[in-house]
């Protein structure tokens, strides 16, 4: 990379944010481009230059969904599912008695951690989706 090209880097590199959209503008007024037409070409060189930051949402809502239940241990899981879903006697014979069935939807992951164990300890399997 020769000098001109390493000043003009170093430079941009100290712009701020706004320095940096009013920088955009006057290139596209005075070269005739719009930067909006590509965005990958514009992230590619963003993140050479190390200015772009990835944002990773985390997921913080699960569906619980109940998947094997051995017959020898339908009795304790059915008092497990009483107490997760708040359901009656009967919803929740039905839950167990046909699985895979979703269990509770919109679950922390502190809560599906509890519900685990506890189902684990039971005997019964479970999904997290």
């Amino acid at each position: 990379m020769n000098d001109t090209i390493a000043n003009i880097i170093s430079q941009l590199k100290s712009l701020t944010l706004l320095e940096a959209a009013e920088l955009v503008k006057e290139i596209e007024s005075t070269f005739g481009v719009d930067t909006s037409i590509s965005s990958a070409p514009i992230m590619a060189i963003s993140g050479a230059v190390g200015t772009q930051t990835e944002v990773v949402e985390e997921k913080n809502s699960f569906d619980l969904i109940l998947s094997e239940v051995p017959a020898d241990k339908k009795i304790a899981v059915l008092k497990i599912v009483r107490n997760v879903t708040g359901l009656g006697l009967k919803e929740s014979k039905e839950i167990v008695d046909n699985v895979p069935k979703l269990l509770k939807e919109g679950v922390t992951k502190q809560e599906i951690d509890g519900i685990q164990k506890e189902l684990e300890a039971a005997g019964a399997k479970i999904q997290i989706k």
